[in-house]
């Protein structure tokens, strides 16, 4: 069975990977959900330095406190931008990625630079109170919290070519969805397995158990590239 880092997105804590985790749980596997600094049960280290570096620094010192090897690591949504910060920095305890709706950037991207008009006004709008911690958009869970802007804004530097197993899960029914581009061009590229769920962006609450299957059937006998399944004995293939 496998280890999961679950990260989450912008204004949510560990909190969200809740049912998530108890899905993966079910089946054997170890699921750590992730609360980044300033976010969460951690908002009130929040403050104006925290930034992306931040909160790749928090997961990889959960993968040293933990003492946590062969990992998959999870990130929704602005968590495959620290997905891949931690990918990067410690290559040697991972053994695969899934990007869950996720941002997938390239060396000095940041989630500014990738999302949308749209959401960068979401973003300054939300940062007008205090100029550094974006507060959580209307309709989101009464437990999301105001992110660091710092975060969003940050240039990720990848100083490693990305070599582990990497899988997208693309979810179809979001019209606003800043991934669609992004999409179509991984669901034609071999180094890549891409799913596709029948739901809105907000994913972990909307179908846990599906999600979850997904993330099981990573560390099992065959996905094919699609993500449609492959016969049995073939080899694992995300």
């Amino acid at each position: 069975m496998a280890t999961f880092v679950l990260i989450p997105g912008g204004w949510h804590g560990a909190w969200a990977y809740r049912a998530v985790a108890d899905a993966l749980q079910a089946r054997g596997h170890t699921p750590v959900p992730v609360t980044l600094t300033g976010v969460g049960d951690r908002a009130h280290l929040a403050h104006p330095a925290v930034n992306l570096d931040t909160h790749i620094d928090d997961v990889l010192a959960r993968l040293d406190q933990a003492d946590l090897h062969d990992v998959v690591l999870v990130g929704h949504s602005y968590g495959g931008m620290v997905v891949s910060g931690v990918a990067d920095r410690a290559p040697q305890r991972v053994s695969g990625l899934v990007y869950v709706d996720a941002y997938v950037p390239a060396d000095g991207d940041s989630c500014w630079t990738l999302t949308t008009d749209a959401f960068r006004e979401v973003f300054a709008a939300g940062a007008k109170a205090d100029g550094y911690s974006v507060q959580p958009p209307p309709r989101l869970d009464p437990r999301a919290t105001a992110h660091p802007l710092a975060s969003l804004l940050q240039a990720i530097r990848l100083r490693h070519p990305m070599r582990h197993r990497r899988a997208y899960v693309y979810m179809t029914e979001w019209r606003a969805s800043p991934f669609t581009q992004l999409y179509e061009k991984l669901r034609t590229d071999p180094e890549w397995t891409v799913h596709t769920m029948p739901t809105s962006h907000n994913v972990l609450s909307t179908m846990p158990a599906e999600l979850a299957e997904i993330l099981h059937r990573t560390t099992g006998p065959a996905a094919g590239r699609d993500g449609t399944g492959g016969g049995p004995g073939q080899p694992m293939s995300w």
